[in-house]
Formats: structure tokens, C-alpha cells, sequence
């Protein structure tokens, strides 16, 4: 594969210090022309969500950042759909004298990047969906949110119902479908419904549920599905899928992970969140 190398980087949620490391890291700033994909989570739960977000922005076009759901919840906080909750850690971004700038940065990432054969999501995808199918899907939501009625959109994206993808899904329906799959999901049904329920260790759901990458006839298995979200699975690397969010908030690390070779840079981070809290 030719061309800039490309970093992967799991959710860096708010944690500048870290990420500073991250970027300054000898195997990683040796390289000028160095691109970095971002796996959603930018901000919220560390203590400086503003400055991670600035720093990410200052990457211009060499950064690829798609949306997570703590990303969405801080749009969500900024159009006044939701109120910022005590172990937020958004204030400093919504009260930044350029917030609507920093917003609008924000609202116009996607959700979906493909590139490579690596398909990048901050959670996962529907098992029917192939990547041109979660591509255009996600299309459809970046389209909302980069619209004149963006906060309007978001006032449809909360709840967990429907579980699963029917192509007659409209309004509300359809975008809780598809943000959900793409920023939230993490266990299924084996026929693919989402189940949000659930919260326990990897391995020890019950009968019945498995991860989402585990669905059988998974479209995507064809292609490496790059994600984050998922902080007690960690480290995960197969073929078919990679997991790179290894807790940099829970006292962790914050990886990041060559694209080209899987060669891989990790920052140990402070706690700065209980990890039994989410």
C-alpha cells in the first residue's frame, strides 16, 4: 500500500494530555505526512474536551474524525435537546467564546469512513449492511446534521427502539436505526437485532446475544471494521475487525494503530472516570 502512513486512534475522550503524547510519539511525529483516523469519542469524561477538540481540528485535512455517541450527545447539549449531565465534561467547549465554530466543526464529521478495505465507525454495523449500504446510510445523517434544521434532527436520535434495519424505516425510526448501530451498538441477537440491555464483561453475556461482529453472514466480513467504543473489550485484533479503544478515560492507554501494518503506539493514561460507571 502506497502513500502517507495512516494511524488509527481509539476514543481519546477528552484526554489531551494523552493524545499530545500520542501525536508527539518518535514513530509517529517522525512522519510529515502522517494521516490520523479517529474513531469517535473526541470529547466528554476527561478534563479537557476543549483542548482535545482544538487539537484534533488543528490537523486539518490530515485528520478523519467520525462521530461517536458522546460526540452526538455534546451536538445534542449545544441545539439545547439535552442538558449536560455531572459527570459531563463539555462546559468548556459549549462555553468557549468560538463555540459555534468548534460545533460546527463537529456536526460536519462523518459517520462512517471507508478507505483502504477499513471501514472506520465508532461502534459497529448492522450485519445486513455492506459498505455501501452503511456508507449511504450514514450519508443520510451527516446530511441532517449538516443541514439548516440539524437540532430539530437531533431531537428524533434518543431511544432504542427499532432493534433492527427495515429499508421502509422513515423519520425518527430510521435515524435512531442507524445512529444507534453506528455509535452505540455492541451486543445482538445471532439474527442481528441490537440489545442495548446488557452490560457486562466481554464473554459473559448471556444465551443469546453476541457481539456484532460475531453475527453470522455479517456483510462486512470482507472488509476491516475499524472501531472504538467498547473499553472493557480492548485491544482487539482480527482480520475482520479491530477495537482500538483500550480505556485512555478508565486509567488505561490510548492507542494508536498503523493502518498499513498494524504497528502499534500506546500512551498509558491517568484515571480521570471510575470504569465501573459506564
Amino acid at each position: 500500500m502506497k502513500g502517507s502512513s495512516i494511524w488509527m486512534i481509539g476514543d481519546v475522550q477528552g484526554c489531551c494530555a494523552p493524545l499530545d503524547q500520542l501525536l508527539n510519539h518518535p514513530d509517529i511525529a517522525g512522519e510529515d505526512d502522517a494521516r490520523f483516523w479517529f474513531a469517535g469519542d473526541l470529547v466528554n469524561r476527561g478534563p479537557q474536551s476543549l483542548a482535545s477538540l482544538r487539537r484534533i481540528i488543528e490537523l486539518g485535512e490530515r485528520a478523519v474524525a467520525v462521530l461517536g455517541n458522546h460526540d452526538l450527545h455534546l451536538l445534542a447539549a449545544a441545539a439545547g435537546v439535552r442538558k449536560p449531565s455531572k459527570s459531563d465534561t463539555i462546559d468548556d467547549i459549549l462555553q468557549a467564546p468560538d463555540a459555534a465554530d468548534l460545533i460546527d466543526w463537529l456536526r460536519q464529521r462523518p459517520l462512517a469512513h471507508f478507505e483502504h478495505g477499513h471501514l472506520l465507525v465508532h461502534a459497529g454495523v448492522l450485519a445486513k449492511w455492506d459498505v455501501p449500504k452503511t456508507l449511504a446510510l450514514a450519508a443520510e445523517v451527516q446530511e441532517l446534521l449538516r443541514g439548516p434544521n440539524w437540532q430539530k434532527a437531533l431531537q428524533k436520535m434518543y431511544g432504542n427502539e427499532p432493534v433492527q434495519w427495515k429499508d421502509r424505516h422513515k423519520g425518527g425510526k430510521r435515524l435512531r436505526v442507524i445512529i444507534n448501530a453506528l455509535t452505540r451498538i455492541r451486543l445482538c441477537t445471532p439474527a442481528g437485532h441490537m440489545e442495548f440491555a446488557t452490560k457486562v464483561a466481554p464473554g459473559a453475556w448471556p444465551p443469546g446475544l453476541v457481539p456484532w461482529f460475531d453475527v453470522p453472514r455479517r456483510a462486512t466480513r470482507d472488509v476491516t471494521v475499524v472501531f472504538g467504543h467498547w473499553s472493557t473489550l480492548g485491544l482487539m485484533m482480527r482480520e475482520d475487525v479491530i477495537c482500538l479503544d483500550t480505556g485512555c478515560v478508565w486509567g488505561g492507554s490510548l492507542t494508536a494503530m498503523r493502518l498499513q501494518d498494524r504497528k502499534l503506539v500506546q500512551v498509558k493514561c491517568s484515571q480521570f472516570q471510575d470504569p465501573t460507571a459506564d
